[in-house]
């Protein structure tokens, strides 16, 4: 059974790495399932650059989890051709009494016959004399064939387009051809993706479907706003830094001990979310979980959290609202729809240069969200300052930050989105 491991939507280096890395000791764990490592958003330049670095199978884009044909097509263990007889249809249908069999042409997919294609030929037959004459090829009753369905087809709209259908079974087609075949039996029950989620859970960050999946664990350091489950599942969240922190503690709790390569990656992304261990969300915890994976990595902390950062793209050469959107976070406080993005940077010198473009680009992230109030704080996660640029709003007035410019204010020493500016907007919103 496949189990996929999934992030948040806009995925940081924490939500990746945590994946990854959760996957791999679950493949350890259970060997009796396939866990998938899966992000279900784009990665910015600077992850992609980052990840890249770490020099690893980066976990492939899955756009939805919702039940898709290739989720319940079948796939024959028998193959005949269009001219064969019918007696090698009999052979089959003696053992397995299929309602649909793929038939080739040489090498080629041709169609399928079903059991209606063979009962018409029968009466057809019968009803000229009372009685069969001769046996038939293959194709010579096999009748117009219905157009094929694509794998990833959503399962409700194959079902309704085979229940409209004259027919018991649909060929599936994907990207490379043939690919298996459905019938009105395959549609009884509809199936669901399994889903671990990592680094979030709330639906609304989560992957589209979610709704649609079966559940089977969190890992999380985030406020809870959990996804209702039908069963009890596992859940570890913890007031840590980073996802990756809880899960290097999954490790240690199951007697594992990761392999260099997923220890880099696991500090990676520990290291991403606490800014090299200077964010005030990292805790004691964190510190030693990044020396003892470090050491693990073969790699030096400092050395190898200053590399990460070096491979950052500055925010002058980056589209605005890509940038402003690869972090971004949406919250309702009070009737209001609040956005806060955050990108990290190696030196807030040049911010003059962009903050005029970069204002800009939120308030088009803001009114395509529809959201009422939109900021982005860019973090300087060398020398441990912020500044925050805003689109208008009332609640303005009530931030605690120096303005620097219009739409723009200083924040010496914050670091934190959720643990120091979030609080400071809704305390402003609820002013």
């Amino acid at each position: 059974m496949n189990i996929y491991i999934t992030g948040h939507k806009n995925p940081d280096l924490d939500s990746v790495c945590s994946a990854y890395g959760y996957a791999k000791l679950m493949n350890l764990q259970d060997p009796d399932n396939t866990y998938i490592p899966v992000r279900c958003g784009h990665l910015s330049g600077s992850v992609k650059n980052i990840l890249e670095f770490l020099d690893i199978d980066i976990p492939k884009y899955k756009r939805d989890v919702f039940p898709k044909v290739r989720d319940v097509m079948l796939n024959a263990d028998y193959r005949i051709d269009a001219d064969d007889e019918l007696t090698v249809v009999a052979a089959i249908y003696e053992k397995d009494n299929p309602s649909a069999i793929p038939v080739y042409d040489k090498s080629e997919f041709y169609g399928l016959l079903t059991v209606d294609d063979i009962t018409n030929w029968t009466m057809r037959e019968l009803a000229k004399d009372n009685k069969i004459t001769s046996i038939p090829k293959v194709r010579q009753i096999m009748t117009a064939q219905e157009p094929p369905v694509n794998a990833d087809e959503l399962f409700d709209e194959a079902r309704t387009l085979l229940q409209s259908s004259p027919k018991r079974g649909l060929a599936v087609f994907d990207e490379d051809g043939y690919a298996g075949f459905v019938t009105r039996r395959c549609f009884l029950k509809c199936p669901r993706n399994n889903v671990i989620l990592v680094d979030h859970n709330e639906s609304r960050q989560s992957i589209q479907g979610i709704e649609t999946a079966n559940i089977i664990g969190i890992i999380d350091h985030h406020r809870l706003d959990a996804i209702k489950t039908d069963q009890p599942i596992f859940i570890d969240a913890e007031p840590l830094g980073s996802t990756c922190t809880i899960v290097y503690q999954q490790y240690i709790r199951n007697n594992r001990t990761p392999d260099p390569q997923t220890a880099r990656v696991l500090l990676c992304g520990l290291v991403s979310d606490t800014l090299i261990l200077k964010s005030p969300t990292t805790t004691g915890v964190d510190v030693v979980a990044a020396h003892v994976l470090a050491s693990i990595g073969g790699v030096s902390l400092e050395q190898f959290g200053l590399e990460m950062f070096s491979k950052v793209e500055g925010l002058k050469e980056r589209d605005p609202e890509s940038a402003i959107s690869s972090d971004f976070k949406i919250y309702d406080e009070k009737n209001v729809k609040i956005g806060i993005g955050q990108c990290e940077v190696t030196q807030l010198n040049d911010l003059k240069d962009y903050s005029e473009v970069f204002a800009e680009g939120l308030e088009s992230v803001r009114v395509k969200n529809g959201l009422d109030w939109a900021v982005l704080m860019i973090t300087d996660v060398i020398h441990e300052h912020s500044a925050l640029i805003s689109t208008k709003h009332k609640a303005c007035r009530h931030l605690p930050y120096k303005p620097i410019g219009e739409k723009l204010y200083d924040m010496p020493g914050v670091m934190s989105r959720k643990k120091q500016l979030l609080p400071e907007i809704l305390h402003a919103v609820g002013e």
